[in-house]
C-alpha cells in the first residue's frame, strides 16, 4: 500500500494502453510504430533498463514529436532515473498535448506525490478522476484520497476514499484508509466492517499488513473492545516496525 505500488499499477495500466495496437503488420502505419516504440520502451523500463527505454521512446518521438503517450512514458523513465526536472517537462508536454487524458494527470500526480508537493498532485489525481470511462478511476479516486489525508483535508479525503471503494470494493489501501477516518469520527460498527474486510484479503494473501495497517487495526480492536486483537497488532508492529512512527504512538499510547 505504499507509493511504490502506484507508480507500478500505472506503468502497467500504460503498457495495456499500448499494447492494443503494437501488434499490426509489418507495414503499419507511423503511429502504430510509434505505439510498438513506446511499448517497448515501457517493457524496458518495467526490467530496470532505462537507457534502452530512452531509446525507444526517443525514436517514437524521431517519427512525430506530437506523440503524448511517449512523452508520458519518458517522464516516468526520468522520474526512475531521478531527474525530477526533466521528468517533470516530459509530464507536462504529455498533458499539453492531451490535456483530457486521465492516466497522464494520474502518473503525474504521482510523480507530484513523490516529490510532496501534494496541493499539485490532489489537483492532478481529481483531474484524473473526472473521466468516467478511465479503467483505473478507483485508483484515482483512491490516490486523490491519500493525497487529501496529507494535505490534512480529511473531509474531502473521505469522500474520495468512498467514491474509491464504490468504484471497487477490495482495495486495501483505502479499506485500511476508511476503518481509521471512522474511528477518529467514533464510528465504530462501520471502522470495523471496512478493516474486517482488509483482514479477509490479508488471509486470503490479497493484501498484507504494513505499519499503518497495524496501528489502525490496534485502534479499531480496541474501540471494538478487543484487547487480545490490540496486543497482537502491536506486537506484530514491535517484531516488523520497531522504528516506525506508527510503533512509537502505539508505545505512547500504552503509557
Amino acid at each position: 500500500m505504499k507509493y511504490h505500488l502506484i507508480i507500478t499499477v500505472l506503468i502497467a495500466l500504460l503498457l495495456q494502453g499500448c499494447a492494443s495496437t503494437s501488434s499490426e503488420s509489418s507495414d503499419a502505419s507511423p503511429e502504430a510504430a510509434q505505439q510498438a516504440y513506446t511499448q517497448l520502451g515501457i517493457q524496458y523500463l518495467q526490467a530496470g533498463d532505462t537507457v534502452n527505454a530512452k531509446s525507444s521512446l526517443k525514436r517514437a518521438l524521431t517519427i512525430g514529436e506530437r506523440y503524448a503517450p511517449a512523452h508520458n512514458a519518458l517522464g516516468l523513465v526520468f522520474q526512475a532515473e531521478r531527474d525530477f526536472d526533466i521528468a517533470e517537462s516530459y509530464f507536462k508536454r504529455a498533458i499539453e498535448l492531451e490535456p483530457m487524458s486521465a492516466i497522464f494527470h494520474n502518473n503525474y500526480g504521482a510523480f507530484l506525490y513523490a516529490r510532496e508537493r501534494f496541493p499539485e498532485a490532489c489537483h492532478q489525481f481529481s483531474r484524473a478522476t473526472e473521466d468516467p470511462f478511465y479503467p483505473a478511476r478507483a485508483q484515482a479516486f483512491e490516490n486523490l484520497g491519500r493525497c487529501y489525508l496529507r494535505t490534512g483535508r480529511v473531509d474531502v479525503a473521505e469522500h474520495a476514499l468512498r467514491r474509491s471503494l464504490d468504484l471497487q470494493r477490495d482495495r486495501p489501501f483505502a479499506q485500511v484508509a476508511m476503518a481509521g477516518l471512522l474511528i477518529d469520527q467514533g464510528n465504530i460498527p462501520e471502522a470495523v466492517r471496512w478493516y474486517n474486510r482488509f483482514r479477509e484479503q490479508v488471509d486470503a494473501r490479497m493484501a498484507e499488513q504494513d505499519a499503518n495497517s497495524l496501528w489502525v487495526g490496534v485502534r479499531v480492536a480496541r474501540a471494538d473492545r478487543n484487547p487480545s486483537l490490540a496486543a497482537t497488532y502491536g506486537l506484530l508492529l514491535r517484531n516488523l516496525y520497531p522504528d516506525s512512527e506508527e510503533y512509537r504512538l502505539f508505545k505512547e499510547s500504552e503509557l
